[in-house]
């Protein structure tokens, strides 16, 4: 079908459903609650949401482990709400991305609970399933994401079946047809409710090496696993064979060929391997997924030299296909904390909205990220995240960036009548929504600025990138496409620096407007005042 591609350029708004509004005072969000602020999402000036998973789910991760793909879990509504939900956003010119957590299920899923049961049945092959070695041990050295081995033992079946993740989330055996249609008919389930797109989580993950070979060790000064535990093992390995498998790509083909018998809609897919650029650009194309991203922009190094070179390589790698990036998600520590430290950096939090936005393809906000939320110190015993608990201390989980949104400065933020599920830190009440709509200088206000000036920015929101030599801590590049050329220059320190232009950057005019921290240009020579950026149209 005819698309008018509206994933390009496109501004995506995360939103983590149980920590974004209770409306039932049970202390966790719900979809009631998403439909009350798509006002407010609106306002901001983004092009769409993502929703992560609101399906039926014992929650052992969150809603990440899923017992039935088509229906809502109980804490988050019905059916009917996400229908209400999905009516308002299109009236509100918002499209709607949905999280498809394909490559697992949870151990409570139907399919599981009839796989484990014997070794034939309909379902007896759909999931990954090995029998033990000779002294009982598992048949690989394959590791969990969250610590660990990667096969629990299932004493109904006598044999051990594959988990990546939490040992209450088996992997499915993709090998298996019957198994990749019944998820492309839960995707098509979806497509014909309506949704706009659909965010692929660990798309990689689908498929396992049939022959369950050992992945081999990796060398210790090689062990920086993204977003990993400093003592989880499982950077150890190069993690060949139980992920980013060749047979992938068909499966990816053949959903890709689904999606395109609907109109406007797109898939993002959520890639962490070996070499995830290389796989983005593998996975990103006309016949495969319309966009992808992974954890590059997600780490701790924020250096102008590693944003070009993150950026450059997947331009070199992907010259035609469409990227996009976040640098804060439910996963990772948030940006302004892993970026700027401890003291929340409200300059930085612009900042870094502009940049993010300003590289070419599309950009994921996450919740809060308007704000300039800093990471949040949860105490032990509020924890809630598996893999910070088992973690403690040297990883403190992913809760920190899941706290409840701050509507305003009250001891729950509005969040909730009830007690919320994760604490709401002062920092973040201070920062809350209420108070910034009062204040013209804020983060929020700054956001809706810079995202309304960038919608008329043609070279940002589709034209290519050729980024400038620059010394640390400047970072530049020009930006071309619709008679646009686009000169966006950024200092990624707290301290003035100044910069001579190349000669070949002949300034036509200074683009205002953006509402952020100006440089000043003299002569040729450009003042940045801290986190500053500078806009210009080249001649």
């Amino acid at each position: 079908m005819a698309t008018n591609r509206w994933w390009r350029g496109a501004v995506i708004y995360q939103i983590y459903p149980r920590s974004f509004l209770d409306t039932n005072g049970d202390g966790i969000g719900d979809l009631p609650g998403i439909i009350d602020k798509l006002d407010y999402v609106a306002s901001l000036g983004v092009d769409a949401i993502w929703i992560s998973p609101f399906f039926k789910s014992p929650m052992a991760d969150f809603g990440y482990d899923i017992a039935d793909y088509r229906d809502v879990d109980p804490l988050f509504g019905t059916l009917e709400d996400f229908d209400r939900l999905l009516a308002k956003a299109h009236r509100l010119g918002l499209k709607v991305m949905i999280d498809q957590v394909l490559s697992h299920t949870s151990i409570e899923h139907d399919w599981f609970r009839q796989s484990r049961e014997s070794r034939d049945g309909d379902k007896a092959d759909w999931y990954v399933w090995a029998d033990a070695r000779p002294d009982g041990t598992p048949p690989n050295n394959w590791l969990s994401i969250f610590g660990g081995v990667a096969w629990q033992w299932e004493p109904r079946r006598g044999q051990y079946f594959l988990h990546n993740f939490l040992a209450s989330q088996p992997d499915l055996n993709f090998h298996h047809p019957d198994v990749r249609a019944a998820q492309l008919d839960n995707v098509k389930f979806w497509l014909d409710r309506g949704v706009d797109g659909m965010r692929l989580d660990a798309i990689n993950f689908c498929f396992h090496d049939e022959q369950l070979r050992d992945n081999p060790p990796k060398p210790a000064e090689l062990r920086t696993g993204r977003g990993f535990s400093p003592d989880n093992p499982y950077a150890f390995q190069y993690h060949w064979h139980n992920n980013t498998q060749p047979e992938n790509l068909g499966f990816l083909e053949d959903l890709r060929a689904l999606m395109d018998r609907y109109p406007d809609v797109a898939a993002l897919g959520e890639i962490s391997s070996e070499d995830s650029l290389a796989t983005t650009a593998e996975y990103v194309g006309d016949r495969r997924l319309h966009m992808g991203y992974s954890f590059e922009l997600l780490t701790d190094d924020c250096s102008a030299a590693y944003v070009r070179n993150t950026v450059e390589t997947l331009e070199a790698k992907m010259p035609h296909g469409w990227p996009c990036w976040a640098i804060s998600n439910h996963d990772v520590r948030r940006a302004v904390t892993r970026w700027g430290g401890d003291a929340a950096d409200d300059a930085l939090a612009r900042q870094l909205i502009a940049l993010v936005c300003s590289l070419r393809g599309s950009v994921c906000l996450y919740q809060g990220e308007e704000l300039g939320l800093p990471e949040a110190d949860v105490p032990y015993e509020q924890l809630q995240d598996p893999y910070g608990i088992a973690f403690w201390p040297t990883f403190k989980g992913r809760d920190g960036c899941r706290t409840p949104m701050p509507w305003n400065g009250g001891a729950q933020a509005s969040f909730s009548e009830g007690s919320p599920w994760l604490p709401v830190p002062a920092a973040h009440r201070e920062r809350s929504v209420a108070r910034q709509e009062c204040d013209p200088s804020s983060v929020l206000h700054a956001t809706r600025r810079f995202l309304r000036w960038r919608h008329g920015q043609p070279a940002l929101v589709e034209g290519d990138i050729r980024f400038l030599d620059t010394p640390e801590p400047v970072l530049a590049f020009v930006r071309r496409g619709g008679g646009q050329s686009l000169l966006a220059v950024f200092n990624l320190s707290a301290d003035d620096v100044e910069w001579t232009l190349p000669p070949e950057c002949t300034i036509a005019y200074v683009k205002d407007g953006h509402g952020l921290q100006e440089g000043r240009i003299d002569a040729r020579r450009l003042r940045l005042p801290p986190r500053g950026c500078f806009y210009a149209c080249l001649g």
